[in-house]
């Protein structure tokens, strides 16, 4: 139980410091430096797509804490193994456009918009490339048969972390890429 409260620890001082990044890259945004142009150069389509992939990751991961309670451990290896993948696939797809964003000029010593556009989420993505390492970590564990028989808490810890991921996730594509978008 007190690996659920530690992570419920960490998730709140994440929380402070993507709170933090979002509101330097709001006031960047608005600031002298910014290029408003360089906001059309992000492919809503693509990363809305990405992004979709990433959000069916916690239904996925939700899959596979409800079949580990029930006991079917063979989907709950399945689940999580369909979860990694996902989540692999969504920061494909953010190298992909950061290669084209350099390709076009964006990047980080830009302008601010590049400087507070790479720095929000690139930590995401940071934060993403963790969580699979724990994911990929507790489904080799689960091959080896360590959630077999006792009752851990250790799957729905996990979920807690991958779930605040996917959800600062929304927050970000949200402010990033679809208000530029309706303005």
């Amino acid at each position: 139980m007190e690996n659920k409260l530690m992570i419920k620890l960490v998730v709140g001082t994440e929380a402070m410091f993507f709170l933090s990044l979002i509101m330097v890259f709001v006031y960047f945004s608005l600031a002298p430096g910014f290029v408003r142009l360089q906001t059309s150069e992000l492919d809503l389509r693509s990363t809305g797509m990405f992004s979709l992939v990433l959000f069916s990751s916690s239904f996925t991961y939700w899959r596979a804490e409800k079949n580990y309670h029930k006991g079917n451990i063979g989907m709950l290896k399945l689940w999580l193994i369909v979860t990694f993948l996902l989540g692999a696939i969504f920061l494909f797809g953010q190298g992909k456009e950061y290669i084209r964003l350099f390709n076009d000029h964006v990047n980080l010593g830009a302008n601010t918009f590049g400087t507070s556009f790479f720095t929000l989420t690139g930590f995401h993505g940071l934060h993403v490339l963790v969580g699979l390492i724990i994911i990929a970590i507790v489904t080799a564990l689960a091959v080896a048969g360590d959630y077999d028989e006792k009752k851990s808490s250790v799957i729905s810890t996990v979920g807690i972390y991958w779930h605040f991921v996917d959800i600062v996730w929304a927050v970000v594509f949200f402010i990033v890429y679809v208000i530029p978008h309706i303005r």
